[in-house]
């Protein structure tokens, strides 16, 4: 099986491509100053270059669903539904934050996550490595981060934007007990949506491609400007 996997949860999104047979074949990485429809069609094509194969040799694809940038994630999953229409290949659906930890396969420590959320608030949540995989011991939310720290026992692997943002008031608050990532593993890999992607796919865990929406985790400025008028 043959998995074509798109990151845009961030600005510092990507492509992948991965077989299970021989792992991740090929990856591009995106740094976007705008936004990603301007390269991410040219992400696509090259990637599959990289990989020496074509779209009709692809299986299934995979798509960070967030959460993370409404509009990088809209773009994501719009770019993914038009690949799936135009070629009938399903698509599998995979959290951005649980393809974010497997950054950090065996880690001792439990995993904080932390993307950008505006608002003086972080996209979080943590996991914890268990024998094979990460077990999700908080679930996705959004938060201040002052009020997240306070509920973290324990020496932390913090990584992400978020974390980068607010580098100081996790130190300042966490000690000796704050362990951050090296700058290579701050943002969510394409690979690692390929990879969790690919497993979802073997098991048919396909998505209902016409219902997908990003998981957002709260509303957009738009959404809370309209309620507030109704």
């Amino acid at each position: 099986m043959k998995i074509l996997a798109i990151e845009t949860s961030t600005m510092l999104g990507g492509v992948a491509v991965a077989d299970d047979r021989n792992g991740l074949v090929a990856e591009t990485r995106l740094n976007v100053k705008t936004t990603h429809s301007e390269k991410l069609m040219t992400a696509v094509h090259n990637t599959l270059q990289q990989a020496e194969t074509g779209m009709r040799e692809i299986d299934a694809f995979a798509i960070a669903i967030g959460p993370g940038s409404f509009t990088g994630l809209r773009i994501g999953l719009g770019t993914v539904k038009g690949l799936s229409y135009s070629t009938g290949k399903p698509v599998v659906a995979v959290p951005t934050l649980d393809a974010f930890a497997w950054n950090f396969p065996f880690s001792m420590y439990p995993v904080c996550l932390m993307l950008d959320a505006r608002k003086k608030e972080v996209y979080t949540a943590l996991f914890q490595w268990r024998m094979h995989g990460f077990e999700k011991i908080m679930a996705e939310t959004s938060i201040r981060p002052a009020e997240l720290l306070k509920e973290l026992p324990g020496s932390i692997i913090f990584a992400g934007e978020g974390a980068l943002l607010y580098e100081d008031l996790i130190l300042n608050t966490m000690g000796e007990r704050a362990v951050m990532s090296p700058g290579d593993k701050m943002v969510p890999s394409p690979s690692n949506v390929a990879m969790l992607g690919m497993s979802k796919a073997i098991k048919g865990e396909y998505a209902d491609v016409s219902a997908m929406v990003p998981l957002y985790i709260r509303k957009s400025e738009a959404e809370v400007k309209w309620l507030e008028r109704r």
